[in-house]
């Protein structure tokens, strides 16, 4: 069976569920990775709303649209922030509550919790679930960092300064990845510019903060890692037993004026200057069938969830576009030798 093609509706958090699904649909997807704002998914609902999980569930399959994850970025963002004013207008009132950092953190830490209880329920509710499902419940997100800031070690930063960042991850990150356990639910962070993980030494570093805790994996996605310089086909290779979820996103670099450079330069996406930016899929430097081969050669069966983001293009023509793009490249792996047919008997 092929891996389904899905969209992230995270971009698309403007237009209510009931009017983005049969969109979805009509631009081709198999399914959704619904994020937890706008009114896609509200975890708070899910527990506590009888009917709540039974017409979502009810309105994806509507428009013929499955779900294999939920993601919960805005929030697990603020779990280990330094909290200033741009974290408010991500988070709801009830997280945010006075703007007090540490209480913002902890709120966030309680929140992102409830989400692995939430996430359980929701997919135990999932139309025509075998007794074993045939992909782990996921929760996307974030994991957020208080060593972001300190990425260029000046003033001088030691060894012993950023270990204290990673503690600090570990400490409010164990009790959430402990409920995750407890509801059987994978959480995947999104290696990314501004998280705990932003490359492959930093991941590893990661993991080990946590005591390679089982729950803690990634959500693949090559585009946070191509214009880094960071190997994104090798990142599959090494975290394969840690693919929880793969994001299709494409990126370019090395396409500005020579004025800006890979820290942003403090201009908005899509500024001509810049010297990387998102793309559309195809339209952009990564390598996707390498991609696809490595996570084929890793065992992955998750969903390909388009992340659409383009700053220069018409999202439904871009992500009708995505959409026919991944399925090109969603090809099964070879089940036996190619030059098999050449043995004797």
């Amino acid at each position: 069976m092929l891996r389904p093609v899905t969209l992230f509706t995270g971009q698309w958090a403007d237009l209510p569920l009931h009017e983005l699904a049969p969109l979805v649909k009509k631009m081709g997807y198999d399914g959704v990775e619904l994020a937890c704002w706008g009114d896609h998914f509200d975890i708070d609902r899910a527990l506590a709303e009888s009917d709540y999980i039974t017409k979502k569930w009810a309105l994806l399959q509507q428009h013929g649209l499955s779900c294999n994850a939920i993601s919960m970025h805005l929030v697990g963002q603020a779990v280990c922030d330094r909290i200033d004013e741009r974290h408010q207008a991500i988070l709801s009132k009830d997280i945010w509550g006075n703007g007090d950092p540490e209480g913002v953190r902890q709120r966030a830490a309680e929140k992102m919790k409830v989400s692995a209880q939430a996430a359980r329920k929701f997919f135990d509710a999932k139309p025509g679930r075998g007794a074993k499902e045939d992909f782990p419940a996921v929760v996307n997100g974030f994991t957020g960092s208080s060593i972001w800031h300190a990425l260029y070690a000046f003033p001088p930063t030691n060894q012993d300064y950023l270990q204290k960042g990673f503690n600090d991850f570990a400490a409010r990150w164990l009790p959430i990845l402990d409920v995750f356990e407890q509801s059987n639910v994978n959480f995947a962070l999104e290696v990314h510019p501004t998280e705990i993980a932003f490359d492959i030494a930093s991941a590893k570093r990661a993991i080990l903060s946590v005591k390679g805790h089982r729950r803690f994996g990634f959500n693949y996605d090559p585009s946070h890692l191509g214009y880094q310089g960071v190997d994104y086909v090798k990142f599959i290779r090494e975290f394969s037993d840690r693919i929880y979820h793969a994001h299709m996103k494409d990126v370019w670099w090395g396409h500005g004026d020579g004025t800006v450079g890979v820290f942003g330069g403090h201009t908005d996406f899509t500024d001509s200057r810049r010297y990387w930016d998102f793309r559309s899929l195809g339209h952009g430097d990564i390598k996707f069938e390498d991609v696809i081969v490595a996570l084929n050669d890793i065992g992955y069966q998750g969903p390909l969830s388009v992340e659409w983001e383009d700053g220069r293009m018409d999202r439904v023509h871009g992500a009708t576009e995505a959409c026919e793009f991944v399925r090109k490249l969603n090809f099964k792996p070879n089940q036996a030798a190619f030059d098999a047919a050449f043995a004797r008997k």
